[in-house]
């Protein structure tokens, strides 16, 4: 099993950005999608030195979002034990995004390959993305 980690802040996937060029228009990353997309990368390429993996992967994610200032001192002890999740901003499809895009070309050769996934949010002190990819051995 592979297990990666993004330490900071996760960042959703934001939607397409449109840019008209004469007679064609254009898409591009938000440059908040942008920017956090390197760090994976980078933190991807840092962690995992193999080459691409190839076949069907299970990917695991659990993306820990920083804990509000604001809130009773027993709503902040509850977030970081994990008994209140986050149902705010940042749907979980966009988190996965955000942070499997990235690996394509590093960890696998596509992200098409993940068959099976699984996506958690939860509060931290310390906000981070894990990351677990499995490769399933066929036969």
């Amino acid at each position: 099993m592979i297990q990666i980690n993004i330490p900071g802040e996760p960042v959703p996937q934001g939607r397409p950005r449109f840019a008209s060029r004469g007679k064609f228009v254009s898409t591009y990353d938000p440059p908040k999608s942008k920017a956090y997309k390197n760090e994976v990368a980078v933190a991807a390429r840092d962690q995992y030195a193999g080459e691409p993996l190839s076949g069907p992967l299970i990917c695991r994610v659990t993306i820990y979002r920083p804990i509000q200032q604001t809130g009773s001192k027993r709503l902040k002890r509850d977030k970081a034990a994990g008994v209140v999740r986050p149902v705010i901003k940042g749907d979980v499809d966009n988190y996965f995004k955000a942070v499997t895009d990235p690996l394509t070309g590093i960890v696998w050769v596509d992200d098409a390959q993940i068959v099976e996934a699984h996506i958690a949010k939860f509060y931290s002190n310390e906000p981070h993305v894990e990351i677990y990819i499995e490769q399933i051995k066929e036969g």
